[in-house]
């Protein structure tokens, strides 16, 4: 079974460690305490609440068939030309969009702007830690 100490849940999801203490104290996430006696949390608990957020809790008036969805914001809009190339973040996931100017320019983006990137790629590329 896979455990993560409180801090190393909250940089996964990108939240600090209070919010992850009061889950917990919500009864949201389950926890035990690994072999130095400090408190984990469950990583399939963490997966489910994750999953659960992801929702929104309201229902998406539009169906799509990318499932990759990052919301968070604007930091970079760099337009040259015909094209540009804008950056979000979110959580603690950088990504970076190649858009044409109009695009931009329809969506009204500019720094502070919050937006939502969908990705739907046939090359994932995972990894984890040795």
């Amino acid at each position: 079974m896979t455990e993560f100490r409180i801090r190393e849940a909250a940089r996964l999801l990108g939240v600090s460690d209070d919010t992850v203490r009061r889950w917990v104290n919500d009864g949201k996430l389950t926890t035990g305490t690994d072999a130095s006696g400090v408190q984990v949390v469950d990583g399939r608990s963490l997966a489910e609440h994750v999953k659960h957020l992801a929702t929104g809790g309201d229902e998406d008036p539009v169906r799509r068939s990318a499932r990759n969805t990052f919301t968070g914001i604007v930091t970079k809009v760099d337009v040259d030309g015909v094209m540009a190339v804008v950056e979000m973040h979110s959580g603690p996931h950088r990504l970076v969009s190649i858009m044409t100017r109009e695009a931009v320019e329809e969506l009204e983006l500019e720094v502070g702007s919050r937006a939502t990137a969908l990705v739907k790629s046939t090359h994932v590329i995972v990894e984890t830690p040795r």
